[in-house]
């Protein structure tokens, strides 16, 4: 077994938005202490606190973000493999993103506290 992490819950709820690919970013995406935004040839996918998000709008509502506490380097390997294998393992959905500094999971609101009780078995640190 590889090396594990310590996760972070971060406060709030979360939405996955979709947008159109050419749309401008709109300001409500940098709402919050977190967002992610990715523009592909196929679409804009904003994750951003959702209370933020405008009622109208393509959204996931209802997830809530753990981060992996602490920079990681950027070789190191499994990392994400390793949280989301623990969460498949438990039939837990994740959306996964990562950063320069680290990586981050997004679970369904519902399902945060068996996500939570299934990393800390498999040997993850998990707290506020």
């Amino acid at each position: 077994m590889g090396e594990r992490f310590s996760l972070s819950i971060q406060p709030g709820s979360f939405a996955i938005c979709q947008l159109a690919p050419g749309a401008p970013l709109p300001p409500w995406a940098l709402e919050g202490p977190f967002c992610s935004v990715t523009r592909t040839p196929d679409e804009l996918s904003i994750v951003c606190a959702e209370s933020a998000v405008p009622p109208d709008a393509v959204a996931d509502r209802g997830w809530r973000l753990l981060s992996v506490r602490g920079r990681m380097d950027l070789t190191l390997v499994g990392v994400l493999a390793g949280l989301a294998g623990t969460l498949a393992r438990a039939g837990i959905s994740v959306f996964a993103l990562s950063t320069y500094d680290t990586d981050h999971l997004l679970v369904r609101v519902d399902d945060l506290d068996v996500a939570t009780r299934a990393l800390v078995a498999a040997g993850y640190g998990v707290g506020e």
